[in-house]
């Protein structure tokens, strides 16, 4: 049996009507940048976030970017940043100049320990980005708890909620990621900052579209940061879907943690489930006898971002972050979608039963 990590295809075989009917639409009208499709999506967006406003822009990456330089971040300051995340998170702080402060993981969750963080900051803080991982979110309480702007990373929890709030509607932004394998994903790149505050909208309206209120009217220096029309139109059509698809993989998410063996570690706490990550003590030889089944694995992720040659100048060594250290050595993301099957479920199980080692 062959078990892909996500099934981008069942998606699309169940939604196949409606977005072809839409970007059909799009193309039938020509409006292809920025517009009604895109307004649209950034109205309902917001309803689903519980923020007043969202502005889509073209990744991820640049929503964490232009929200660190829409609220006014710039060379030499420094962002708290966890250190197990992708590298995105770090990339959008230097991209504008300014320095990731990196903090260890909460050993359970992966998530950023808010106390390190708290312990982090100094007189050149000026942000934090928790990132909610894997589909879990980090508590609202805790994101209060800083005297200093919040930037939710909130690419892999599409509708997680917390104490009544969902993610990308506690800090002063959210950002999100519609790459296509995420909960909400495109059919392509694609991203949205969301925001309750006014000033702070109309400024990332600006960056997106080379800082013009109008055409040819250039008010800031801003850039090309749009989110397509036809992304917007598909992400439109699949939001309507994004409950229930969450609910689906909270079922695999429970199949999973009820059938796996004593020893193997498994997520825990509220979570839409981006990723199912597990902690066994020979993940590697583990992964490797599952691609030997036809089983496709991931690990999220192999170097902490203090090891990164990409950030060598900020001095990192083994051994400063020790727990998200021994979770590159230990973690493994198992096949997660909506769409994925009871046998496809049982064979996962099996084999990882089979071959996994406590940690």
């Amino acid at each position: 049996m062959n078990v892909p990590f996500v099934d981008l295809q069942a998606e699309f075989r169940e939604v196949d009507g409606e977005v072809s009917a839409a970007i059909r639409n799009v193309v039938q009208k020509g409006n292809f940048v920025l517009g009604p499709e895109v307004e649209g999506f950034e109205e309902a967006f917001a309803r689903y976030v519980g923020s007043s406003c969202c502005i889509g822009v073209s990744s991820g990456t640049d929503a964490l970017r232009m929200a660190l330089e829409g609220i006014g971040i710039s060379a030499g300051d420094e962002v708290i940043v966890p250190v197990n995340t992708f590298v995105a998170t770090a990339l959008a702080v230097t991209a504008i100049g300014a320095v990731p402060r990196f903090v260890d993981s909460v050993d359970e969750s992966f998530l950023l320990d808010i106390a390190k963080a708290h312990e982090a900051v100094n007189s050149r803080t000026r942000a934090v980005i928790p990132v909610h991982l894997y589909g879990r979110m980090v508590a609202a309480e805790d994101l209060a708890s800083f005297d200093l702007p919040v930037i939710e990373d909130a690419a892999q929890a599409h509708g997680q909620d917390c104490q009544g709030r969902r993610a990308g509607s506690v800090g002063r932004a959210g950002c999100f990621s519609f790459y296509p394998s995420k909960n909400l994903g495109a059919y392509g790149d694609g991203g949205a900052i969301t925001t309750s505050d006014e000033e702070l909208r109309d400024r990332l309206r600006l960056l997106r579209n080379y800082g013009q209120s109008r055409k040819y009217h250039h008010e800031i220096k801003g850039g090309n940061h749009r989110l397509d029309a036809i992304q917007a139109a598909v992400l439109r059509v699949k939001l309507k879907s994004l409950d229930r698809w969450n609910q689906c993989r909270r079922a695999a998410a429970a199949y999973y943690t009820n059938h796996l063996k004593d020893g193997i570690s498994r997520p825990t706490g509220e979570s839409v489930y981006h990723l199912y990550v597990i902690r066994v003590g020979n993940r590697d030889r583990l992964q490797g006898k599952l691609a030997e089944a036809g089983i496709d694995t991931g690990i999220h992720y192999p170097v902490p971002l203090h090891l990164a040659p990409c950030f060598k100048e900020l001095g990192g060594r083994q051994g400063d972050f020790p727990v998200a250290e021994r979770a590159a050595r230990e973690i493994l993301s198992l096949p997660m979608s909506p769409f994925i099957t009871s046998e496809q479920q049982e064979y996962v199980v099996e084999k990882v039963n089979k071959w996994g080692e406590p940690v």
